[in-house]
């Protein structure tokens, strides 16, 4: 089976050789030391989480305090539906999902898209575990993963995939969460996360569940 960061990069490989030149420009702006220090206040190993209290697509609402009353949480932040790499990423941690369980923690996914389009019909039968709305990235900003998206980026959203992020996220138009995982440990603080501001990269989830069974 293939590892996720196989699977991102596989897709971004269909990038490139579609559309060298936006490929090419994604590689210039990633590799900028002020794109690098976009992740530089993200909570850190040790830090105590900040609750939240978010809705589901199905009507629920889920905090983090209810969660860790029963054990670890994982809190994975990803931009939206409409991300071809949130979705392997999604797809992934389902797959993971019962060795999650397993060692007694819960997973909860968050973005920034209004409850209503966060998931497919599809997608909802399809995940077991709640994927949350955190609309103007207020979580995502309390976790130090609020990122103001570069005009490049937003403009190939809008023109080249017809992408209204502002409809997409209830008025929300030019900011997504970096893609990041926290391991968050019963009494609240952040024992493994993984912020990385390259959309392309995703946490493995080995890498989640081996931080899972440490704390174990």
């Amino acid at each position: 089976m293939t590892t996720l960061r196989e699977q991102t990069e596989e897709k971004f490989a269909n990038t490139r050789k579609n559309n060298p030149e936006f490929a090419k420009r994604v590689d210039e702006l990633l590799s900028s030391a002020d794109a690098f220090q976009a992740g530089d206040n993200a909570i850190e190993v040790g830090r105590k989480a900040p609750d939240f209290e978010l809705p589901s697509p199905r009507g629920e609402s889920v905090s983090l305090s209810t969660l860790l009353a029963n054990g670890p949480v994982v809190v994975t932040f990803y931009r939206g539906s409409w991300c071809p790499y949130c979705s392997l990423q999604l797809r992934a941690m389902q797959q993971r999902l019962p060795d999650i369980q397993s060692l007694g923690a819960e997973l909860v996914a968050i973005s920034p898209q209004v409850p209503d389009e966060s998931l497919s019909q599809a997608e909802q039968e399809a995940l077991a575990f709640p994927v949350l709305s955190d609309l103007n990235a207020r979580v995502a900003a309390e976790y130090g993963v609020a990122w103001k998206v570069p005009d490049m980026i937003l403009n190939h959203m809008r023109n080249d995939r017809k992408l209204d992020l502002a409809d997409i996220n209830g008025g929300n138009g030019s900011v997504l969460p970096i893609p990041a995982t926290f391991v968050i440990n019963r009494q609240g603080v952040v024992t493994w996360r993984f912020v990385d501001v390259d959309y392309r990269k995703r946490a493995e989830p080995d890498e989640i569940v081996t931080a899972l069974r440490d704390l174990a």
